[in-house]
């Protein structure tokens, strides 16, 4: 039957499907600004509608209950649940109500041909799959509808599912609008066979713009003024924060690591004594067992010498862990196996008993996989390959403990049963299920308090101002790091799980200093250095880049100016610059030997149509370049017919895309989520 919590694990999928179709895309240079209404604050602006706490939160809830809800929960979830809810909410408030005004609807009868299988849906398939088969089951719809009936909660879920397929479907529709609308013309299919075909060699010659010094140009205030006017777009940024932060770690003393040394070596002596491993293993939080039996082959040289003689291994410290292991059960089994095998749905037991019956009375075993087989390997016979006995799954050992050449043995694993076949079998030697107890060397919780005393002195001290801050941290002798949180980012760079960090920033003002966090198992202080909510970079953050693009000019300028002559040969006398020569060219060159990478130069090479003519000075990355072309080299590898539909797949493509960056920018989504969640 197909229940609620199986609907749950399998929708997880769902959120991500719709995410592929598109909605990431709206994702990606948010702007952030804030407002209040009430007591329920705004926390983003979509196409226009401020979206309030208690709306974000409910539909926060909706997706978190129908992709596994609390028994899903932890902070990776969590950033799917919040990173679906945003998406839920760009969809409402501008997917939506556009592919209403464009007539872009999805029918009763198309929403059941989706239900039906006749027009497979995505999300349909990933909430309903069968999972032994992998195919679509419309029975599993038919059994959780009639489980629904006075259940709120699948009711829910049901019309969850339903939205977000028809919201697939729409965005399915609005991409074959799109689709239709791009064309590739006769012009733009003889450049690219051209572009395509064509090979370039020839000679260049090239002068730097380090080869004049910066001494012989000055760039004066208003001409950075002008170029930073000119080109602004280039200095356009998110707006962020910035903080600096001290962290205080959490780190084992030697005090601590002797006490767990002497820990571990006390319930080492009872572990090498105890009778009964497996109750003893899983009385001790730090005790765990092996999944499978491995060889002396797999275990460390000294676990193999100690296990596989029947000692105890260990204590033994590596990686900051202690170590302690005993074999809890062995067996001479085979080293390797080769198998081949027929998968079944679970429900299939009588169909299984048909055909064990069948392969075991002589029928051809890969004939029948083929046939029958519901896995990938029913293409190649059902064959496995070589497999070594440790990486058999459970339910395989006890069938092959002492599996000869070709025994058939029936298994029952998770949803399928499997009919196997042993092909081959080589070597045998002693396996071990091994016991372990593992004891990480942590700071002990007296060290705790004292490093936590540390960073609470240190942030009554730095308390006030950035100055007091940094004096502070000389005072405790820590390194203060900075880092630029910005708009859309959840964490702070280097510090993973840090959202409550980031949270504080984007609530706190100019020189405040943060309360104590605890960030994996360490403790961080933090204060505000700059609050940056400035459309573009302004020019004193980016003068120094400013003055070095006006430089350039300036030295483009004079080296045009200085180059002279009919041939390149004349040109490189002008200045005392040499001939060199290029060849291999294309229009998808990235570089060019003996010159680097200067795409404006490729462009002009490949644009050539003439040879031996001289070119007009083409400005480079780094330098002026002039050259002729010498050779023209035609290879006639594409012609028009493929290139034509190579460039409308590739425009179909890119012209979907695009209207999703498009969409996003006329929705002007404005992101506030950083203060709250």
């Amino acid at each position: 039957m197909f229940s609620l919590n199986t609907l749950r694990t399998k929708f997880g999928i769902v959120l991500s499907i719709v995410i592929a179709l598109a909605l990431l895309a709206f994702i990606f240079s948010l702007r952030y600004e804030m407002g209040f209404g009430g007591n329920d604050p705004k926390v983003g602006e979509i196409n226009g509608d401020k979206i309030l706490y208690s709306e974000y939160y409910n539909e926060y809830e909706v997706t978190k209950n129908n992709n596994g809800g609390a028994e899903a929960y932890d902070e990776e979830a969590d950033e799917r649940f919040s990173m679906g809810a945003w998406q839920s909410l760009i969809a409402k408030h501008a997917l939506i109500p556009g592919f209403k005004k464009m007539g872009i609807a999805v029918s009763e009868a198309e929403r059941l041909a989706m239900i039906s299988g006749e027009h497979p849906s995505n999300v349909f398939y990933g909430a309903f799959a069968n999972p032994a088969t992998g195919e679509y089951d419309v029975a599993a719809i038919t059994n959780f509808l009639s489980q629904s009936e006075g259940n709120v909660q699948m009711q829910q879920a049901w019309n969850y599912i339903n939205s977000q397929a028809l919201l697939e479907r729409q965005i399915a529709k609005y991409a074959g609008v799109v689709k239709g609308g791009a064309y590739v013309n006769a012009l733009e299919v003889a450049n690219s066979v051209r572009n395509a075909n064509n090979t370039f060699a020839g000679k260049v010659v090239s002068r730097k713009y380090s080869s004049l010094p910066d001494s012989l140009f000055s760039v004066s205030k208003s001409e950075m003024k002008k170029y930073y006017a000119e080109h602004k777009g280039m200095f356009e940024q998110q707006p962020s924060r910035s903080i600096s932060y001290v962290v205080f770690e959490v780190d084992a003393t030697a005090d601590d690591m002797a006490a767990i040394e002497n820990e571990v070596k006390g319930v080492a002596a009872e572990f090498a004594g105890t009778k009964d491993i497996k109750a003893f293993v899983r009385q001790n939080r730090h005790g765990s067992i092996d999944d499978r039996y491995v060889s002396k082959n797999e275990l460390s040289k000294a676990e193999a010498t100690a296990l596989m003689s029947g000692k105890t291994f260990g204590p033994e410290l590596a990686n900051d862990v202690w170590t302690v292991a005993r074999v809890l059960d062995s067996k001479v089994v085979a080293d390797s196996l080769t198998l081949s095998h027929i998968v079944l749905p679970y429900n299939e037991e009588s169909l299984a008993d048909s055909l064990y019956k069948a392969v075991k009375g002589g029928a051809n075993f890969a004939e029948v996989a083929r046939n029958n087989s519901v896995v990938e390997t029913a293409g190649v016979g059902g064959v496995i390959g070589t497999l070594p006995f440790s990486a058999l799954p459970a339910e395989f050992v006890a069938s092959m403990e002492k599996a000869k050449k070709g025994d058939i043995v029936k298994i029952t694993m998770g949803n399928s049963i499997q009919i196997v076949k042993v092909d081959g079998v080589k070597g045998r030697s002693k396996h071990v299920k091994v016991a372990r107890l593992e004891y990480p060397v942590v700071a002990s919780a007296a060290t705790t308090r004292n490093v936590h005393n540390s960073a609470s002195s240190f942030a009554v001290s730095a308390n006030g101002s950035v100055d007091k801050f940094h004096a502070a941290a000389a005072e405790a002798a820590v390194t203060p790091r900075v880092a630029d949180v910005a708009n859309g980012e959840r964490t702070v760079r280097g510090l993973e799980r840090s959202q409550e960090v980031v949270r504080w920033a984007y609530n706190a003002k100019v020189g405040d200093v943060s309360e104590i966090f605890k960030v994996d198992g360490d403790y961080v202080v933090a204060v505000l250095t700059e609050i940056d909510d400035e459309e573009y970079k302004p020019l004193s953050e980016v003068e120094h880049q400013v003055r070095n693009a006006v430089m350039r000019e300036k030295k483009y300028a004079q080296i045009v100016a200085e180059m002279s002559g009919a041939t390149l040969d004349e040109v490189a006398a002008s200045f005392g610059g040499e001939v060199a020569d290029f060849d291999g060219v294309t229009f998808g060159s990235y570089y060019i030997n003996g010159v680097g990478v200067e795409p404006r130069l490729v462009g002009a090479i490949a644009a050539t149509t003439e040879k031996d003519v001289l070119s007009a000075p083409i400005k480079g990355n780094t330098g002026v370049y002039v050259y002729v072309v010498t050779d023209i080299a035609n290879s006639e590898k594409q012609n028009a017919e493929a290139e034509k539909v190579r460039l409308q797949a590739m425009a179909e493509g890119m012209s979907q895309q695009a209207s999703l960056f498009a969409v996003q920018q006329l929705a002007n989504v404005k992101d506030l989520r950083s203060r709250y969640f």
